[in-house]
């Protein structure tokens, strides 16, 4: 969920990321993004076509990145409850069912930890 009021959000993105957004979305329309901390995924969240993916009951929304609803599995959210994560872009390869493959660049999730008020704040406002 996207804090805009207070200024919390528990996924944000950099311009390069919101750029690379667009152009994937030029080429497939509405994407989600999905962070599950699998052994072959790590830092690399995977971008689909929104109809594509199915959420399963172990995903969770974690926000929104310009426009695009950034999920992640139940059990890497709690780990990362007290991190904000950032999705930015790298020169390399995407995953391969990721939409970002083949575009020698790909998307990275980076974390910054919450202050103790934001963590004050995201526990009494979940």
């Amino acid at each position: 969920m996207a804090h805009e009021a207070a200024g919390i959000e528990r996924v944000v993105a950099t311009q390069a990321a919101l750029a690379l957004l667009d152009e994937i979305r030029a080429d497939h329309g509405p994407v989600l993004f999905h962070q599950s901390g699998g052994c072959c995924d790590g830092s690399s969240p995977m971008c689909y076509p929104a109809g594509d993916f199915r959420l399963g009951e172990g995903d969770i929304l974690l926000g929104e990145v310009g426009g695009a609803p950034v999920y992640i599995g139940r059990a890497q959210g709690e780990a990362w409850a007290h991190t904000q994560l950032i999705l930015d872009v790298v020169a390399g390869r995407g995953g391969m069912f990721s939409l970002d493959n083949g575009r020698e660049k790909r998307f990275l999730t980076r974390g910054r930890v919450f202050t103790d008020a934001e963590r004050d704040w995201l526990r009494t406002h979940a």
